[in-house]
């Protein structure tokens, strides 16, 4: 496990705001959205090794919700994970950014890929709705700070005001 300096990784979020809008513009549908804004921020942002969606589902069962893997970048992932558990079922429960700067030192972390060491996941709310998480790991710990989440957070409104759900 390695530590990255983040001053030398952090991105200028306001421009990436207003290139996540232009590469948006025009285009509604979910799957193209989605599929562009994982590979602009896998990308764009230095130092990560999976950038991707989970998107909001009913359970097999039908019996409740969980998180259904969607477009993403990196290496093969789970494909649902329960609400509640783990860093992205977390966020998407308790409807708020989970930022961990040490995954292996977070109760009920999910191992996809064990290179990773950090994580940040940013749920989607839309109309009071969990539509899903947006999902970025790194193989760096304390690879995302506060100010990480900020501008994430800004990057994903952008990405919910130019796309439809239904």
């Amino acid at each position: 496990m390695h530590t990255t300096p983040t001053a030398a990784l952090r991105p200028d979020y306001p421009l990436l705001a207003k290139q996540v809008a232009s590469i948006l513009e025009g285009e509604r549908d979910l799957v193209a959205n989605a599929s562009q804004f994982a590979a602009f921020i896998y990308d764009t942002v230095a130092d990560l090794n999976w950038a991707g969606f989970y998107l909001t589902r009913p359970s097999r069962d039908g019996a409740k919700e969980e998180l259904l893997v969607g477009p993403f970048q990196g290496k093969v992932a789970c494909a649902r994970i329960p609400f509640g558990r783990g860093v992205c079922g977390t966020a998407a429960a308790e409807r708020r950014t989970v930022l961990v700067k040490n995954v292996h030192e977070f109760p009920g972390h999910i191992a996809c890929d064990s290179a990773s060491n950090s994580e940040i996941v940013l749920p989607l709310i839309k109309d009071g709705r969990v539509l899903g998480v947006f999902d970025i790991d790194s193989p760096s710990l304390e690879r995302f700070t506060e100010e990480d989440q900020r501008g994430l957070e800004q990057l994903v409104a952008v990405f919910l005001e130019a796309t439809d759900f239904a």
